[in-house]
């Protein structure tokens, strides 16, 4: 595998909120203590779409960076996202993040306009420009819409850029990931949980999980049987875990399931922001039996 600045086993950190609603850094930094020396997280992915970036502002983003860095910082890597529709508006926030104390950077493709190819590489080498930091991509078509989807050719283009270190696929196309890590020495992280043993078995780095926050030895597990060379118990660790991925990503986002499963541990998280709903009776029952019966095995 290439070497990576952004760890192996990442969590998709939430953004603890209080009861307010408003941004809770101690309870940031209680979270990052929690991800990292509890949970065996070597980094920690803020402000990405578990962390509703969509509805933090940016001075949030960078006070969120600032505790996390503050706290963590020399245990783990803190990687921000910054991306965002708007070129400049994302290298700025890639410089906050610089001077709060990020060590990476996350970076999706711009969305809602609808780029070419030519217009998303050259808005992904701009960001990258923008400071010193180490860049990961981040190919998430489902959510920024397939014509942003990331192509080979794009990816073998910016894998040039002596930033662009990494790629968070989400793209469900194997065929598109096998081609980029064959040609190119991208550090490949897998972005869906029921993704992290496929794309570890062809050749990906680790992961940036969302499950992770609840389940972060659980996660790291997989990947610790599966380079062991128990490649047969990596698969039962996997397939112990599937039913708390349906349970947490399948009916709402994850930061309603991760922040629901919190709130009944005691551990900062708080509400969600709207257009978001939090999760009902019904469905943190369920949580909560998918968590138990996936940490019993």
């Amino acid at each position: 595998m290439p070497d990576s600045p952004f760890g192996r086993v990442a969590a998709a950190m939430i953004t603890p909120f209080d009861s307010s609603g408003a941004l809770d850094l101690p309870g940031a930094r209680r979270l990052a203590a929690h991800l990292v020396d509890r949970a065996g997280c070597d980094a920690l992915v803020l402000s990405g779409t578990t962390g509703e970036s969509p509805t933090t502002s940016d001075e949030e983003k960078t006070a969120l960076v600032r505790a996390v860095a503050d706290e963590v910082g020399d245990r783990a890597r803190i990687v921000a996202g910054v991306g965002s529709a708007d070129t400049r508006h994302s290298a700025e926030l890639a410089r906050a993040a610089e001077e709060a104390g990020a060590h990476g950077l996350l970076v999706v493709t711009p969305y809602y306009s609808r780029p070419t190819q030519e217009a998303v590489a050259r808005h992904l080498a701009t960001v990258a420009d923008a400071t010193a930091l180490p860049v990961m991509l981040y190919d998430i078509p489902s959510r920024t819409g397939e014509g942003t989807a990331l192509t080979v050719e794009t990816l073998t283009r910016l894998a040039e850029h002596p930033r662009v270190r990494a790629v968070k696929d989400c793209a469900y196309d194997l065929m598109k990931t096998a081609r980029v890590l064959g040609s190119t020495g991208l550090a490949y992280y897998s972005g869906c949980d029921e993704m992290t043993l496929p794309l570890r078995a062809i050749g990906a780095h680790g992961c940036v999980s969302t499950v992770a926050n609840v389940a972060g030895p659980a996660v790291r597990g997989v990947l610790d049987a599966f380079d062991a060379g128990d490649h047969a118990g990596a698969a039962r660790r996997h397939q112990a875990l599937v039913p708390l991925v349906d349970a947490m990503m399948s009916q709402v986002p994850g930061a309603v399931s991760v922040k629901a499963l919190f709130a009944a541990a005691g551990l900062p998280g708080g509400p969600v922001r709207p257009p978001l709903l939090p999760a009902d009776e019904a469905l943190t029952a369920r949580l909560a039996e998918a968590l138990r019966a996936a940490l019993s095995r």
